[in-house]
């Protein structure tokens, strides 16, 4: 059992305040992934829970045991705290080959040589590496190596298991497989995973719930969907999502029921049950607002469907992938990208029939930058 609290966590480096009133609680058995661009205080944060850094306010609870009470000056020492850090670089002993890197740890708890045996071993099963056991570092690739220091981390069976951007060394196609990997780790070992990255694409697929850093502070903690569907600002909705998330300005009116927005695209209007209510919207005056509409969520037709919220557009470029399509689309004076799975052709100029939808809208306060109404999640396909 691993539930971690994290109670007001202040942390400075001289003036600087890297991290603002940290609150966070990490359920036992999560993957909670902590994800920011760099510089957040998201690694500062992990190196708090590891006990590799001293934060000047706050407490630390794992299991309801303090193991971080600054009031009182009392930092519980890493090695007392049940966990495991795996950095970005591997960190593995040349001279010593897979099995003696993993079985250094249990090593140095003098585990019997039968103990040693078997858990090292089940950790090479794990990570599907056993064959190499008696290969050195250098005979192996970047993401065996990988594999070798993860292995290495959870040869002792910790509680924890706190992982700073282990994937960002990996070309793409391993970054793949590996995520793949940690995915599958964390669901038959049951730990409770720390996982540290500016990836959005890893934070998305891998994780049950995220913490999303802004300049020191969680901006929002939700899960992959909903972090997603409903970004809590406009920074937030900026950073997640590839293609970029189209932003288009409009204007806000709320009479106290109703969110009418009217934008290029035309004319919505959203009930109070949508609306973000803790956020102060301004009533019966007009304001600016901010329409958030993923690429995903715009349908393209050469026809015209006939459909609500079907409108008029003009292709400015098509960007065919492969496996995908992005489409760069016009209405008047306001342009926005369409996501198309497959490989479609567009001309330039080209007239095109496009479909949205409201309900899986967000808008925001353009002053505020803040979320005032959410879009729908969609669960099932074909779902409105």
């Amino acid at each position: 059992m691993s539930k971690i609290v994290l109670e007001h966590i202040d942390k400075f480096y001289g003036d600087s305040h890297v991290l603002r009133d940290i609150n966070l609680t990490i359920e036992d058995g999560e993957f909670m992934t902590l994800l920011g661009p760099s510089g957040c205080g998201k690694t500062t944060t992990l190196r708090v829970i590891s006990g590799l850094e001293k934060p000047q306010n706050g407490k630390m609870f794992i299991n309801d045991d303090v193991v971080i009470d600054a009031d009182n000056a009392f930092y519980e020492e890493p090695a007392k705290r049940g966990l495991n850090l795996v950095f970005q670089s591997y960190a593995l002993w040349p001279h010593m080959t897979v099995f003696e890197n993993v079985a250094f740890g249990l090593k140095i708890k003098k585990a019997s040589k039968d103990e040693v045996e078997e858990k090292v071993m089940k950790s090479l099963k794990t990570m599907r590496i056993d064959q190499y056991r008696d290969r050195y570092p250098n005979e192996l690739s970047g993401g065996q190596q990988q594999r070798v220091a993860i292995a290495r981390a959870i040869a002792s069976s910790p509680k924890l298991l706190l992982l700073d951007e282990p994937l960002s060394n990996l070309d793409a196609r391993l970054r793949i497989d590996m995520r793949a990997e940690l995915k599958r780790l964390h669901k038959e070992t049951g730990t409770t995973i720390v996982y540290v990255t500016h990836d959005q694409v890893e934070a998305l697929t891998m994780s049950t719930r995220i913490a999303l850093f802004k300049e020191g502070e969680i901006a929002q903690i939700d899960t992959p969907l909903g972090i997603y569907t409903n970004p809590i600002d406009l920074t937030a909705a900026d950073f997640i999502g590839n293609p970029r998330i189209n932003f288009i300005n409009a204007k806000g009116r709320y009479n106290g029921d109703t969110l009418t927005v009217t934008s290029p695209f035309g004319v919505y209007e959203f009930k109070h049950e949508t609306l973000k209510l803790d956020e102060e919207i301004p009533e019966n005056v007009e304001f600016d607002c901010v329409m958030g509409l993923r690429p995903e969520l715009v349908d393209i037709s050469l026809e015209d469907p006939g459909k609500k919220h079907t409108i008029e557009a003009n292709v400015y470029a098509s960007q065919p992938a492969g496996s995908e399509t992005i489409v760069n689309l016009t209405v008047g004076e306001a342009d926005f990208l369409a996501l198309q799975i497959g490989l479609v052709e567009y001309d330039i100029n080209q007239k095109v029939f496009v479909t949205l939808h409201p309900s899986r809208m967000n808008v925001y306060n353009k002053e505020t930058g803040r979320l005032i109404k959410f879009a729908k999640v969609k669960h099932h396909a074909g779902e409105e």
